[in-house]
């Protein structure tokens, strides 16, 4: 099902499959700010990364001596979730772990997703619950794409700002994993241009950002996204390199397994952990 919240200055759908967000547009305005999930690209808009973020080594990992099987960024974007609360302007979503899950992941758990509208900023929050007995290890993130470009104008006008900020710290990712060596990218006046070249070894995972936010902006129209993430450890920032109309803004808390992992989960970089009963919550802003 399909569901939507408005307020006087925007509105937002999101749908139970993932719990994910398809649509956001300003109210009188007819642009869409998210990726319409063309296939021929990527056939997503915005899922929800849990309980890994990025790819492990041969997708598996180890926990107590055994062996589990999943595939990239988990499996909650795949799930059904249970509409746990709607209101005009806030939906909350909620998955519980199941027989299929365990399988995957041996933890008892609820996720809640909770979209709240505030003027013209959406609030996505997540809320992981511990529902085991054991210690639970997870990684969450987010992998919203938006429209590149955000109107009819020009691609190479598009630009990611970060303001005072001169360089980004980035985690180079390769075909079997992160490697351990750290890059530094170059920022013209607070600012990294966007083109599909930037793209060409797939996402940058940018690390140690102190100020946790970002503008996605085309400099010739007054279109602008920005997303606000301080709860969130990582950044990363995607799109396909054949030149696709969309590009990701992605906080994380966690990351893909480095090259020499040793599949141990619980010595994952990025991992966090709860207790029984124990919760984690952060959130995220995407101002539009």
């Amino acid at each position: 099902m399909e569901y939507q919240i408005s307020n006087n200055f925007i509105t937002a759908c999101v749908k139970d499959h993932g719990a994910e967000l398809f649509s956001l547009k300003r109210n009188g305005v007819d642009l869409e700010y998210m990726w319409q999930a063309d296939e021929s690209y990527w056939g997503r808009h915005s899922p929800v990364l849990f309980p890994i973020v990025g790819k492990l080594l041969d997708d598996e990992y180890v926990y107590k001596d055994k062996t589990y099987k999943m595939t990239q960024h988990g499996f909650a974007r795949d799930c059904k979730f249970e509409l746990f609360e709607g209101k005009k302007n806030y939906l909350c979503f909620k998955l519980q772990s199941n027989t299929e899950t365990l399988e995957k992941y041996p933890f008892e758990f609820e996720l809640f997703i909770s979209y709240t509208l505030i003027e013209n900023k959406l609030k996505i929050t997540y809320k992981v619950v511990n529902l085991s007995e054991n210690t639970m290890p997870f990684s969450i993130g987010a992998h919203p794409a938006f429209n590149w470009p955000l109107d009819d104008e020009r691609r190479s006008e598009c630009y990611f700002r970060f303001d005072e900020t001169n360089e980004l710290e980035r985690l180079p990712l390769t075909k079997n994993g992160i490697s351990s060596r750290k890059e530094y990218i170059e920022l013209f006046d607070e600012r990294l241009y966007l083109n599909k070249k930037i793209f060409k070894h797939d996402a940058l995972v940018i690390e140690n950002l102190q100020n946790k936010s970002v503008i996605y902006k085309n400099c010739i129209n007054d279109k602008f996204v920005q997303l606000d993430f301080e709860g969130f450890e990582y950044l990363g920032l995607w799109s396909k390199p054949c030149g696709a109309p969309f590009v990701c803004i992605e906080p994380w808390n966690g990351i893909a397994d480095f090259t020499d992992h040793n599949k141990n989960i619980e010595e994952k970089k990025g991992i966090k952990f709860l207790e029984k009963n124990e919760f984690f919550e952060s959130f995220y802003t995407i101002e539009i």
